[in-house]
């Protein structure tokens, strides 16, 4: 197996919106079903998914969303106490969002690079490998 990559919830929502970037992450995905790569995703993400989807779209939307992403070939992290003082540590650190600091916190943790479109992880640049995808305005 090659290298690993974890997807931020912005990540998983550029290929599922076709947003800009979004064929970097559907080729990591198709490189993770051959056994190239290892591709993770933090739990914190599902939940972002589906409130987003839910306010933007409808409940049942969002339980679709939820379906096809936990189909995907990725292995999913739970946070554990290690995990969330980590993310402590660097929201302590950072401007981020809880959500996010958990996300950099699980990348960081399993020496991953974070795959992402947000500005404000860009700050993390010099204690976590990234692959950033073109931004876009951040949702409402």
């Amino acid at each position: 197996m090659g290298d690993r990559f974890l997807l931020d919830t912005s990540a998983i929502l550029a290929l599922t919106d076709r947003e800009e970037g979004w064929e970097t992450v559907a080729a990591l995905l198709q490189e993770a079903a051959a056994g190239q790569c290892q591709v993770e995703c933090c739990a914190a993400s599902l939940m972002e998914l589906y409130y987003i989807t839910v306010r933007e779209r409808s409940e049942e939307e969002a339980a679709l969303l939820i379906a096809t992403v936990k189909s995907w070939p990725v292995s999913w992290i739970y946070p554990d106490e290690r995990l969330f003082l980590l993310a402590g540590r660097i929201k302590a650190l950072h401007q981020l969002s809880f959500a996010d600091a958990l996300i950099a916190a699980a990348a960081k943790l399993h020496g991953a690079t974070l795959v992402h479109k947000d500005p404000e992880i860009e700050a993390l640049a010099a204690d976590l490998e990234q692959r950033v995808l073109p931004f876009k305005p951040r949702r409402r």
